[in-house]
């Protein structure tokens, strides 16, 4: 089960490559809530962050989150599985994947769970290629995963260090000579051998591998199995159409930059793995990009005053862009700052006319800080946000008083 508080997590911007897949938790999962994913949802609400879309396949939890002030901008959400175990019928092992359209560009996040054990690393690479042709989206651009503009491609990829000796092994992480395990890595040998790993990038491995720990240790596997370290735990991104090619892990440079031909820049700021984890045998990895696009202007323009007093006060205007196709359902919602879905509303109004209302009946019950959502019912999307304003309301109390009707309808005290 996760914390209770996991804004430290967000803070990291973290990947969660594992979740629990036992049975009883699954179902406990499909029935209530998965816990990992509220827990997200509720640490995210505090930095201002809204749950765009997730994405679950027993173990492997796939969830995005986006600043209020970036969502008019993420279009066409899609979401896919892909199950590779038992021949493609369980669960266990395969990918889910979530594509968008960020500020014009196509983006695709693929968490991966590949098949385990050293000798499998052709059946891995089987595997990955399979993911990738049978995840297919709607839509005429970006089809398939390869064909979006960047790809982030993570998770439990299983990949091992070949050849090496585990004494080799352990003797070099001993001595922070990972240099010397980065091209015996699986992974890495691949690269140079298969052809659908052409264009996928890398940080530099510079944190001893993430796998096989005994459970509760920062300690390598010390049972009977003694099975050899790895970086079975990976983050790895494409551009479509490429710059110069970017690092490999042997070239040990931080801050790698990638550019599509377009203008769009990929930073990569950070590639680490977190020993303070001890709840699995394997360690979490984690890593911070700077995505630079060119901003675009948003669908629906609104237009709200700074503090709303009184119910008077609860106006908002909005004006659409040329290109912008309106439904008759199309509304406008109430927001507090931190909602963590377009369905997380205070209230709602019917976008009808370029000048709406809110009534007490859809006005916060408290004061503080919201915003306004313009949601496109064709896209499925908010599609225009306000800057954060106040709502001030007003509460009579009737302290020690308890106000009881009559009859008649008259209330006395």
């Amino acid at each position: 089960m996760p914390p209770d508080d996991m804004t430290f997590l967000l803070g990291l911007n973290m990947v969660l490559v594992e979740a629990a897949a036992t049975l009883p938790y699954i179902l406990h999962s499909a029935l209530i809530h998965f816990p990992i994913s509220s827990s997200h949802a509720s640490a995210s609400s505090a930095l201002s962050a809204s749950q765009v879309t997730s994405q679950r396949m027993q173990g492997l939890l796939l969830l995005v989150f986006a600043k209020y002030y970036h969502l008019p901008f993420l279009r066409g959400v899609q979401t896919e599985t892909t199950r590779t175990g038992l021949g493609g019928y369980w669960g266990n092992k395969g990918g889910v994947s979530a594509r968008m359209s960020v500020f014009g560009h196509t983006i695709c996040f693929l968490n991966c769970h590949l098949p385990a054990h050293m000798e499998n690393s052709d059946q891995r690479m089987e595997d990955f290629e399979s993911i990738l042709q049978q995840q297919q989206f709607e839509g005429q651009s970006a089809t398939g995963v390869l064909d979006h503009d960047v790809v982030f491609w993570f998770g439990d990829l299983n990949f091992r260090i070949d050849d090496l000796e585990m004494q080799v092994v352990k003797s070099a992480i001993d001595n922070n000579k990972f240099s010397m395990l980065w091209e015996k890595d699986q992974l890495n040998m691949a690269k140079d051998s298969e052809t659908v790993l052409e264009g996928f990038l890398e940080g530099p491995l510079k944190f001893a591998p993430t796998y096989k720990f005994d459970v509760g240790t920062n300690t390598y596997d010390t049972s009977g199995k003694k099975r050899k370290p790895a970086w079975t735990d990976r983050i790895l991104w494409r551009l479509r159409a490429t710059a110069p090619a970017g690092p490999s892990p042997s070239a040990g440079k931080r801050g790698s930059i990638s550019g599509l031909t377009s203008g769009t820049k990929v930073t990569q700021h950070c590639y680490r793995s977190h020993m303070e984890y001890t709840v699995s045998d394997h360690k979490p990895v984690s890593s911070i990009f700077t995505l630079q696009y060119k901003v675009d202007i948003p669908l629906v323009t609104l237009i709200v005053e700074d503090e709303w007093n009184s119910v008077a006060d609860a106006i908002a205007k909005f004006k659409v862009a040329p290109n912008y196709s309106r439904s008759s359902w199309d509304w406008i919602g109430l927001y507090k700052v931190g909602f963590k879905h377009h369905k997380d509303y205070v209230g709602y109004v019917w976008a009808k006319q370029e000048e709406v209302t809110f009534t007490e009946e859809e006005l916060p019950k408290g004061s503080g800080d919201f915003i306004l959502g313009y949601y496109s019912n064709n896209m499925s999307t908010i599609v225009g946000v306000t800057e954060p304003f106040q709502v001030i309301t007003a509460t009579i109390v009737f302290s020690g008083l308890i106000p009881v009707c009559s009859p008649r309808g008259n209330i006395h005290f």
